[in-house]
């Protein structure tokens, strides 16, 4: 036996709910600027208003929307114990808790939550400004990418995230200001939506600095965070859209104002 991936501790299960009733699961994870810098959760916002992106469609056979989430932590210095935390998503006057990206707003499947989940959590957040979780690794059509979250509902173990590698579909340089999604060829599915996506590479990889590709081998693994998936771009592909990191950066900014 080896250890724990890391990765495996980021990704958090979900439940949104009406009142009592679940209405869907899905993922979540934390981000953080830096290892001292402010901490939130992201997840899709379709996750949390309980429709459709594109069509506003309500996504629950209830016809129900979620007004609480409850969010699966690990347990503070507990490997294997999680600890359910139950958080509103509306205030008494009816606005959402949740923070959306300031320059595309609701048109982006990215939110975050900042309310306080107390102190018995442990907090393993994707780090934005540092070369922990974000290396310059280069990433081309064809090369894998991992989607590490709960299709289905379903974990490895406990709330462990099932690990879901499939391939980037397309060159990253190939989005735009106005829609900062690629796409993915990835056997992902319900429930998976608010995973985070990630280049992870053992043993080797390359790295792009000052506009040259350079190969570098090494003895401890590397991965590249490069966004959050938010489902297949419809019911007969594996094709997934994933919202660029660029994107959960000015959200997460957002939430520290």
């Amino acid at each position: 036996m080896g250890i724990i991936e890391i990765l495996t501790f980021k990704s958090l299960f979900i439940e949104m709910y009406f009142d009592e009733h679940k209405l869907s699961s899905g993922t979540a994870f934390l981000s953080a600027n830096d290892r001292e810098s402010h901490c939130a959760l992201i997840t899709n916002r379709h996750n949390i208003t309980g429709r459709n992106q594109e069509t506003g469609e309500c996504l629950s056979n209830m016809c129900a929307t979620p007004n609480n989430i409850v969010i699966h932590f690990h347990k503070n210095n507990s490997i294997g114990e999680w600890l359910k935390v139950k958080l509103p998503l509306y205030r008494e006057d009816e606005t959402p808790y949740w923070i959306e990206d300031p320059i595309l707003g609701a048109k982006a499947d990215v939110v975050a939550l900042n309310l306080d989940w107390g102190n018995d959590v442990s907090k393993v957040p994707f780090y934005i400004k540092t070369n922990l979780d974000r290396d310059d690794l280069y990433v081309g059509p064809g090369d894998t990418v991992s989607v590490i979250g709960f299709p289905f509902g379903v974990s490895s173990f406990g709330k462990f995230p099932i690990w879901a590698t499939g391939f980037l579909a397309q060159e990253l340089l190939l989005m735009t200001d106005d829609n900062p999604v690629f796409l993915i060829d990835c056997r992902a599915r319900q429930g998976q939506s608010g995973s985070p996506v990630v280049a992870y590479r053992a043993g080797g990889y390359r790295q792009y600095r000052d506009g040259t590709i350079s190969s570098v081998m090494s003895a401890t693994p590397k991965w590249e965070f490069l966004g959050i998936y938010s489902g297949r771009v419809n019911n007969e592909s594996d094709l997934g859209r994933v919202w660029h990191v660029s994107v959960i950066d000015r959200v997460l900014n957002a939430a520290e104002e």
